[in-house]
């Protein structure tokens, strides 16, 4: 296992300063007895506060144990979306003290700027496709109570999201096992962007069919 975690790390974005160190020390807790609650614990913080993402440690543990790629991912999941609630209430009652101290030390306030906007239109749709993809998650949640948001678009946006994105990764690998790692590596930006636009070219059609 420690051979497939080694190849994991040094190619992912965070492989600088102190990120990296984060970083290091998230993949460390695959080795570890409760690296279950470790990966509930990540999904959760990560969707409110924390910089580092789950799938880092859930495709650790995938590598290693790929039949139990839908659990890692039901447990990414469910950690995520409490995580994305207490974002949000964070956004709606915390802001001025704890929000605005997680946005600015993380340096996402020109992306919590333009959240808004896009709220104001398009909310469901806006956070499920953060949800899904590599933007900041974490923002999305705390704006969506700043900016009061309904609590249940946030909630149900982000099982679909992040649901498919756990779960899209866990059957890789449940069926591909380890090699489908490279492929992610390779290829996953490319696969986020083509998903986004089938998803949005759907719920336009849906919309000016209905």
């Amino acid at each position: 296992m420690k051979q497939a975690i080694n190849k994991i790390k040094g190619s992912h974005l965070y492989a600088f300063g102190l990120l990296r160190r984060l970083y290091e020390w998230v993949l460390s807790w695959a080795y570890k007895k409760y690296s279950n609650a470790a990966l509930f614990i990540l999904a959760f913080s990560e969707s409110s506060f924390f910089p580092i993402p789950p799938d880092v440690l859930q495709i650790a543990l995938s590598v290693s144990k790929p039949k139990k790629s839908f659990f890692y991912a039901f447990l990414s999941t469910i950690g995520s979306v409490l995580g994305g609630i207490l974002g949000y209430f964070i956004g709606l009652f915390l802001f001025d003290t704890i929000g605005s101290t997680i946005i600015n030390s993380l340096g996402y306030q020109a992306q919590f700027d333009s959240v808004g906007a896009l709220y104001s239109s398009f909310a469901f749709l806006a956070i499920l496709v953060s949800a899904f993809t590599p933007i900041p998650y974490k923002v999305f949640t705390i704006a969506a109570g700043f900016w009061q948001v309904g609590l249940l678009p946030l909630v149900l946006a982000s099982i679909v999201g992040r649901g498919a994105r756990f779960f899209i990764v866990a059957t890789l690998f449940h069926f591909f096992g380890p090699k489908i790692k490279e492929f992610i590596d390779k290829y996953f930006n490319l696969l986020t962007i083509m998903f986004i636009i089938l998803f949005i070219g759907g719920f336009l059609l849906i919309k000016y069919l209905l």
